[in-house]
Protein backbone atom coordinates (compact mmCIF):
# COMPACT_ATOMS: atom_id res chain seq x y z
CA UNK A 1 0.00 0.00 0.00
CA UNK A 2 1.90 3.07 -1.23
CA UNK A 3 -1.33 5.46 -0.04
CA UNK A 4 -0.17 8.53 1.37
CA UNK A 5 3.61 8.38 0.21
CA UNK A 6 5.44 10.50 -2.40
CA UNK A 7 7.16 9.15 -5.48
CA UNK A 8 10.31 9.21 -3.91
CA UNK A 9 8.94 6.62 -1.34
CA UNK A 10 8.10 4.27 -4.05
CA UNK A 11 11.16 5.05 -6.39
CA UNK A 12 13.44 2.46 -4.64
CA UNK A 13 10.88 -0.27 -4.75
CA UNK A 14 10.19 0.65 -8.25
CA UNK A 15 14.01 0.22 -9.20
CA UNK A 16 14.17 -2.83 -7.32
CA UNK A 17 11.87 -4.47 -9.67
CA UNK A 18 8.44 -4.75 -7.32
CA UNK A 19 5.47 -3.87 -9.40
CA UNK A 20 2.04 -3.97 -7.51
CA UNK A 21 1.10 -1.01 -5.49
CA UNK A 22 -2.35 -0.34 -3.66
CA UNK A 23 -3.86 3.26 -3.91
CA UNK A 24 -7.36 4.22 -1.59
CA UNK A 25 -8.32 7.03 -3.38
CA UNK A 26 -8.83 7.90 -6.90
CA UNK A 27 -7.66 11.08 -6.65
CA UNK A 28 -4.12 10.36 -4.67
CA UNK A 29 -3.23 7.84 -7.53
CA UNK A 30 -3.82 10.21 -10.38
CA UNK A 31 -1.37 12.61 -8.58
CA UNK A 32 1.53 10.14 -8.60
CA UNK A 33 1.08 7.67 -11.04
CA UNK A 34 0.75 8.14 -14.25
CA UNK A 35 4.40 9.82 -14.84
CA UNK A 36 5.35 6.74 -12.65
CA UNK A 37 3.48 4.10 -14.99
CA UNK A 38 4.95 5.58 -18.03
CA UNK A 39 8.19 5.22 -16.65
CA UNK A 40 7.87 1.68 -15.06
CA UNK A 41 5.58 0.07 -17.53
CA UNK A 42 5.32 -3.22 -15.37
CA UNK A 43 3.81 -1.73 -12.81
CA UNK A 44 0.59 -2.41 -11.70
CA UNK A 45 -1.87 -0.27 -9.24
CA UNK A 46 -4.59 -1.84 -7.76
CA UNK A 47 -7.33 0.32 -6.13
CA UNK A 48 -8.29 -0.97 -2.88
CA UNK A 49 -10.47 1.48 -1.22
CA UNK A 50 -13.99 2.50 -1.77
CA UNK A 51 -14.78 3.05 -5.45
CA UNK A 52 -17.35 6.53 -6.01
CA UNK A 53 -19.49 5.57 -9.41
CA UNK A 54 -18.18 9.62 -10.06
CA UNK A 55 -14.52 8.60 -9.87
CA UNK A 56 -15.00 5.26 -12.11
CA UNK A 57 -13.66 6.75 -15.74
CA UNK A 58 -10.93 7.72 -13.67
CA UNK A 59 -10.30 4.62 -11.89
CA UNK A 60 -10.55 2.99 -15.11
CA UNK A 61 -7.48 5.01 -17.16
CA UNK A 62 -4.82 4.21 -13.82
CA UNK A 63 -5.72 0.91 -12.16
CA UNK A 64 -5.16 -2.31 -13.33
CA UNK A 65 -6.86 -4.12 -10.55
CA UNK A 66 -10.25 -2.80 -8.79
CA UNK A 67 -10.43 -4.63 -5.35
CA UNK A 68 -13.14 -3.39 -4.04
CA UNK A 69 -16.52 -3.95 -6.16
CA UNK A 70 -19.14 -3.74 -3.61
CA UNK A 71 -23.17 -2.80 -5.34
CA UNK A 72 -24.43 -3.28 -8.53
CA UNK A 73 -24.26 0.29 -9.63
CA UNK A 74 -20.42 0.58 -8.97
CA UNK A 75 -20.57 -2.89 -10.92
CA UNK A 76 -22.36 -1.41 -13.90
CA UNK A 77 -20.91 1.78 -14.25
CA UNK A 78 -17.37 -0.18 -13.98
CA UNK A 79 -18.14 -2.55 -17.56
CA UNK A 80 -19.60 0.40 -19.11
CA UNK A 81 -16.49 2.21 -18.61
CA UNK A 82 -14.11 -0.63 -18.90
CA UNK A 83 -15.95 -1.73 -22.36
CA UNK A 84 -15.98 1.92 -23.40
CA UNK A 85 -11.90 2.04 -23.28
CA UNK A 86 -11.51 -1.24 -24.28
CA UNK A 87 -9.51 -1.40 -20.85
CA UNK A 88 -8.60 -4.90 -19.21
CA UNK A 89 -9.20 -4.17 -15.35
CA UNK A 90 -9.19 -7.73 -13.12
CA UNK A 91 -11.51 -7.00 -10.32
CA UNK A 92 -12.44 -8.58 -6.85
CA UNK A 93 -15.49 -8.43 -4.90
CA UNK A 94 -15.56 -7.21 -1.79
CA UNK A 95 -17.40 -8.92 1.06
CA UNK A 96 -18.43 -7.64 4.52
CA UNK A 97 -17.73 -10.88 6.31
CA UNK A 98 -18.28 -9.03 9.36
CA UNK A 99 -21.62 -7.52 8.84
CA UNK A 100 -20.05 -3.88 9.68
CA UNK A 101 -21.90 -1.11 9.35
CA UNK A 102 -18.88 1.23 9.03
CA UNK A 103 -17.22 -1.34 6.16
CA UNK A 104 -18.29 -1.73 2.48
CA UNK A 105 -18.86 -4.98 0.90
CA UNK A 106 -21.72 -7.15 -0.42
CA UNK A 107 -23.66 -9.57 2.21
CA UNK A 108 -21.92 -12.83 1.86
CA UNK A 109 -25.59 -14.19 1.26
CA UNK A 110 -25.59 -12.38 -2.06
CA UNK A 111 -22.35 -13.72 -3.28
CA UNK A 112 -23.65 -16.17 -5.81
CA UNK A 113 -26.50 -13.92 -7.50
CA UNK A 114 -23.89 -10.97 -7.23
CA UNK A 115 -21.59 -12.51 -9.20
CA UNK A 116 -23.17 -14.10 -11.84
CA UNK A 117 -24.47 -10.64 -12.79
CA UNK A 118 -20.97 -9.05 -12.92
CA UNK A 119 -20.69 -12.15 -15.29
CA UNK A 120 -23.26 -11.02 -17.45
CA UNK A 121 -21.91 -7.46 -17.34
CA UNK A 122 -18.41 -9.48 -19.08
CA UNK A 123 -16.35 -8.09 -16.32
CA UNK A 124 -12.86 -9.66 -15.11
CA UNK A 125 -13.75 -10.96 -11.35
CA UNK A 126 -10.98 -12.60 -10.75
CA UNK A 127 -11.66 -13.16 -6.52
CA UNK A 128 -12.78 -11.97 -3.60
CA UNK A 129 -11.65 -9.56 -0.57
CA UNK A 130 -12.26 -8.64 2.24
CA UNK A 131 -11.34 -6.35 5.62
CA UNK A 132 -11.51 -8.18 9.07
CA UNK A 133 -13.41 -6.61 11.44
CA UNK A 134 -10.77 -4.65 14.14
CA UNK A 135 -9.83 -6.07 17.83
CA UNK A 136 -10.70 -9.66 16.37
CA UNK A 137 -9.04 -12.91 15.50
CA UNK A 138 -9.05 -12.84 11.94
CA UNK A 139 -8.63 -16.51 10.79
CA UNK A 140 -12.28 -16.74 10.95
CA UNK A 141 -13.23 -14.50 8.55
CA UNK A 142 -10.34 -15.76 6.38
CA UNK A 143 -11.04 -19.12 6.31
CA UNK A 144 -14.93 -17.71 5.46
CA UNK A 145 -13.43 -15.91 1.94
CA UNK A 146 -11.15 -18.71 1.29
CA UNK A 147 -14.57 -21.12 1.54
CA UNK A 148 -16.84 -18.48 -0.40
CA UNK A 149 -14.08 -18.06 -2.97
CA UNK A 150 -13.85 -21.85 -3.67
CA UNK A 151 -17.41 -22.42 -3.58
CA UNK A 152 -17.66 -19.49 -6.79
CA UNK A 153 -14.92 -21.48 -8.57
CA UNK A 154 -12.55 -18.18 -8.35
CA UNK A 155 -8.46 -18.16 -7.75
CA UNK A 156 -7.70 -15.23 -6.02
CA UNK A 157 -8.06 -13.82 -2.66
CA UNK A 158 -7.23 -10.29 -1.24
CA UNK A 159 -6.99 -10.60 2.35
CA UNK A 160 -4.57 -9.89 4.86
CA UNK A 161 -2.23 -6.82 5.99
CA UNK A 162 0.62 -6.06 7.68
CA UNK A 163 -0.61 -7.43 11.25
CA UNK A 164 -2.31 -10.10 10.11
CA UNK A 165 -1.02 -11.47 6.57
CA UNK A 166 0.87 -14.65 8.36
CA UNK A 167 -3.23 -15.61 8.91
CA UNK A 168 -3.72 -14.67 5.45
CA UNK A 169 -1.32 -16.93 3.93
CA UNK A 170 -2.95 -19.88 5.88
CA UNK A 171 -6.24 -19.73 4.21
CA UNK A 172 -4.32 -19.29 0.61
CA UNK A 173 -4.44 -15.42 0.15
CA UNK A 174 -2.88 -14.37 -3.17
CA UNK A 175 -2.81 -10.51 -2.41
CA UNK A 176 -1.44 -9.09 0.80
CA UNK A 177 -2.34 -5.61 1.62
CA UNK A 178 1.05 -4.43 3.15
CA UNK A 179 1.71 -0.93 3.68
CA UNK A 180 3.52 -0.39 6.89
CA UNK A 181 5.67 -3.24 7.15
CA UNK A 182 7.54 -1.94 4.05
CA UNK A 183 7.15 2.26 3.62
CA UNK A 184 6.31 2.24 7.47
CA UNK A 185 3.60 4.05 9.53
CA UNK A 186 1.80 6.36 7.60
CA UNK A 187 2.26 10.57 9.04
CA UNK A 188 -0.93 11.74 7.96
Amino acid sequence: MSKTFKEEDILPLLNYGHCDFGENKVQEALLKWPKLKKVYNNAKLHMLGKLQTNKVKFAVDIFDYIHSLDNLKLANKLANEIHKKNKKIKIFIQINLGGEKQKSGINPSELEIFYKNCLSLKLDIVGTMCIPPDNKDPKPFFKDLFNLNKKINLSQISMGMTNDYLEALEYRTTYLRIGTGIFGNRTN
